[in-house]
């Protein structure tokens, strides 16, 4: 049983049919963003089906969630990316995610590659990698780490041997200049 059509609605549309709590929203916010949000999933979490898994939760605390957000404090496409990394992360910091990666045999970790190969999410056919580009190398590396390879703030300090403030001080400089790009 398929869908004849992909449901696209504007931004505000959307909120208000998820505020309204509207069947429509579920369908509109699968098929508008399932794609992207599956991206950044999969750049954190090697799995697929693990990563799968993350958007479904991903999709349903979007859903249950959705009286915390607020238009004021940005997009609502942000708000949705950082509910996927976020999970994607303790996912990959929870216990049974661990044992779970160290008994894969060799079998399904070659498999691993080969999906790996046909990942959605390409930050260059968005334009975020020219963006990203544009920053100075030592916010370009904190960023890369941070929000594409899913490292805290800490690990973040530990890989690259500078202080933990130095960190929370470049990305938040990095972000204003990304910002400068969508006002």
């Amino acid at each position: 049983m398929s869908r004849k059509r992909k449901i696209s609605l504007t931004e505000e549309e959307l909120v208000l049919a998820l505020r309204n709590r509207e069947k429509i929203a579920v369908e509109a916010l699968y098929d508008m963003y399932s794609a992207s949000l599956y991206g950044v999933i999969s750049r954190i979490i090697d799995d697929t089906a693990t990563a799968e898994d993350v958007l479904q939760e991903t999709f349903i605390k979007i859903w249950n969630s959705f009286s915390s957000y607020s238009a004021e404090k940005g997009r609502l496409f942000t708000w949705m990316v950082n509910i996927a990394r976020n999970l994607s992360i303790d996912k990959i910091r929870s216990k049974d995610f661990k044992n779970q990666n160290k008994n894969q045999d060799l079998e399904n970790n070659v498999t691993f590659i080969d999906e790996q190969s046909s990942t959605v999410y390409k930050p260059e056919l968005l334009g975020i990698k020219e963006l990203v580009d544009t920053l100075k190398p030592e916010q370009r590396s904190i960023l890369e780490l941070v929000y594409f390879k899913g490292y805290t703030h800490v690990e973040a300090a530990d890989e690259l041997g500078v202080p933990l403030g130095t960190i929370k001080t470049r990305l938040r400089m990095a972000i204003l200049q990304l910002r400068k790009y969508f006002n």
